[in-house]
């Protein structure tokens, strides 16, 4: 028989909460954790608001969790993934794993852009003399090395691997993961995205692709709009999650828990532009419609689409029209909304957390809404608009969409787990 995958353990570090339990309550309750870039370096920039990881409200804190030494070592990035990895192995009750068992457990952990500020201030201090470089400089910029220091902390010996597609990061390491398990390359996997890269520079050099929001400024709960027609540009933010995925008879006999289980994985190209989707939405149709063939359904089967829906005008459009055609025009069973709204765009984490979501919308039964929806271009698909709706169906089945730049697009199907 065919190895099946489930998700038994969930880890969240992001704007609108430093765990899962927490993040969940506020998303789902539609708060926002946007704010605005007070620091004289930002002032004379086309975007000034960003959504920064908060504890209980409040900016988190990395040298609350690590001592000076270990900050040393690593970015901030890889600090955040440590956490939520920590998180969602004790939440699948999988840190005291045997030698032979750690054998079979692996790492697939990846991110969108290294820490920019790590390289500008490291440039700055070459000017001062060689001696005055990090020996940590090129560990602390690697985008594996996440990854690899959930690795090294858990003695983790299966898979170690890293994605890098922009802000289709975390959503392909979660689908490489879920291929790994069902070829039998692992019987446990720790992925996920991670991202903190929101600097002057970062802001600067989005900003000059048109991509940001920069209408918001003094209001930034009001800045990341998916699907509204006020919406131009994204939020940047940062964070981690992490899902552990399990292969099912392995959960089953430890008695693990199963929030959910992971039914397909699609992967296409654009093949149409550096920053683009393609107008015609194919890129984001093939994805989705090879992850539901790849889960042996029908279209009408899903009843939730978690939207990549970053708040762009041209990226929003584009996926609805992806997202007609996989339904074939017969949108009125099934609602789609996208949660950075809420917390802004992750970037290399994007995915990844989405993905977390829309699990918890599995298992809880409530689809999250979309904040800051006032007035959609769309007025025949239900977006779940500003609050958040109970998801009524014989079977919770939904796809996770996440695209990034240079044409890159993936789509994961999650199902309600039944034996």
């Amino acid at each position: 028989m065919q190895k099946r995958v489930v998700v038994t353990g969930m880890g969240v570090l992001c704007p609108v909460g430093a765990t899962l339990k927490e993040a969940w309550k506020n998303i789902i309750s539609g708060q926002c954790g946007i704010t605005k870039l007070d620091s004289p370096d930002y002032s004379s920039l086309p975007c000034r608001v960003a959504a920064f990881v908060k504890e209980n409200g409040n900016n988190f804190q990395l040298s609350d969790h690590f001592t000076k030494s270990q900050l040393k070592s690593m970015a901030p990035a890889t600090g955040y993934a440590l956490i939520a990895a920590h998180e969602a192995l004790t939440d699948a009750q999988l840190l005291n794993l045997t030698d032979e068992a750690k054998l079979n457990t692996g790492v697939a952990v990846g991110m969108g852009m290294v820490d920019l500020n790590d390289v500008c201030s490291t440039y700055e201090a070459l000017k001062k003399g060689y001696h005055h470089v990090s020996p940590f400089f090129v560990p602390r910029i690697l985008p594996n090395l996440a990854g690899g220091q959930i690795s090294i902390k858990y003695g983790f010996r299966g898979p170690n691997h890293s994605v890098s597609t922009a802000c289709a990061t975390g959503a392909h390491a979660i689908g490489d993961s879920y291929r790994f398990i069902k070829d039998g390359c692992a019987d446990i996997m720790v992925c996920g995205g991670t991202e903190a890269c929101i600097s002057p520079l970062s802001i600067a050099a989005f900003s000059r692709l048109r991509a940001l929001s920069t209408s918001f400024n003094d209001q930034p709960l009001k800045a990341s709009r998916p699907f509204d027609k006020k919406r131009d540009g994204f939020v940047m933010g940062e964070g981690s999650a992490i899902l552990i995925l399990e292969e099912l008879e392995h959960a089953l006999k430890r008695n693990g828990k199963i929030y959910a289980e992971v039914l397909g994985y699609g992967l296409s190209g654009d093949a149409s532009h550096l920053t683009a989707p393609n107008p015609d939405g194919t890129g984001a149709f093939l994805a989705m419609d090879r992850a539901v063939k790849c889960a042996k359904l029908d279209p009408s089967n899903i009843t939730y689409v978690n939207a990549h829906a970053t708040s762009t005008p041209l990226g929003d459009a584009i996926e609805i029209k992806a997202i007609r055609k996989l339904f074939d025009n017969k949108v009125d069973k099934v609602a789609v909304s996208s949660t950075k709204g809420a917390h802004g765009h992750l970037l290399g984490g994007a995915g990844n957390l989405e993905a977390a979501f829309a699990v918890k919308a599995i298992e809880e039964g409530i689809l999250p809404p979309t904040v800051n929806l006032e007035e959609s271009e769309d007025l025949e698909i239900n977006f779940v608009p500003l609050k958040s709706q109970p998801w009524d169906a014989k079977r919770r089945i939904a796809l996770k969409n996440a695209f990034g730049f240079g044409g890159t697009n993936t789509s994961l199907c999650f199902g309600e787990f039944v034996r």
